[in-house]
C-alpha cells in the first residue's frame, strides 16, 4: 500500500464514523487528514522525481561508461599510442610525477609539488639504433663512442 492509499483509507475510517462535523475535535482531525493528504502527494511527487533523476544519472553513467571505454586503457590512463610518459620521483618531496618525453628532452623542469628544479642529463644512455632514432649523431648518445 502506497501512502497516498493509507491517506485515503485514513480519510475513509474517519468519514465511516459519521462523526459530528461541527465539532470542534472533528474539525481538527480533518485538518489532520487533510495535512496527511497533502504530504502523501508531495511524497510521491518527489519520489517521482527521485525516480526520473535516478534513470536520467544511470543513463549518463552508461554515456561516461562508453566514453571511458573509447578513450581510456584498463588502469584508467589516457590512451595515445605516440605519447610516450615516464615516472619521476623528485629527491625532494619524494613525489612521483608523470612526465611526456618531450618534458624529459627538455633537460629540466621544476616540481609541480614543491617547486625543486629537476635536471634530466641523459649522457651515455641510449637505446638500441633501431628505437633510438640518433643514427648515431645524438652527441649524448652512446652510439657514438662506439
Amino acid at each position: 500500500m502506497t501512502i497516498t492509499e493509507k491517506s485515503a483509507y485514513i480519510r475513509g475510517l474517519l468519514e465511516g464514523l459519521e462523526l459530528d462535523q461541527d465539532s470542534k475535535e472533528v474539525k481538527v482531525i480533518n485538518a489532520i487528514v487533510d495535512l496527511l493528504d497533502d504530504m502523501a502527494l508531495t511524497v510521491s511527487d518527489l519520489e517521482e522525481g527521485y525516480n526520473d533523476l535516478e534513470d536520467q544519472l544511470d543513463a549518463v553513467d552508461e554515456d561516461l561508461c562508453s566514453l571511458e571505454e573509447d578513450f581510456y586503457d584498463e588502469d584508467g590512463e589516457e590512451e595515445d599510442e605516440d605519447d610516450l610518459f615516464y615516472e619521476v620521483t623528485c629527491p625532494t618531496c619524494k613525489e612521483t610525477i608523470c612526465l611526456s618525453e618531450d618534458v624529459l628532452l627538455k633537460g629540466e623542469i621544476d616540481c609541480p609539488n614543491c617547486g625543486e628544479s629537476l635536471e634530466f642529463d641523459f649522457d651515455g644512455i641510449c637505446c638500441d639504433d633501431e628505437e633510438c632514432g640518433c643514427h648515431g649523431h645524438d652527441a649524448g648518445c652512446a652510439h657514438n663512442d662506439k
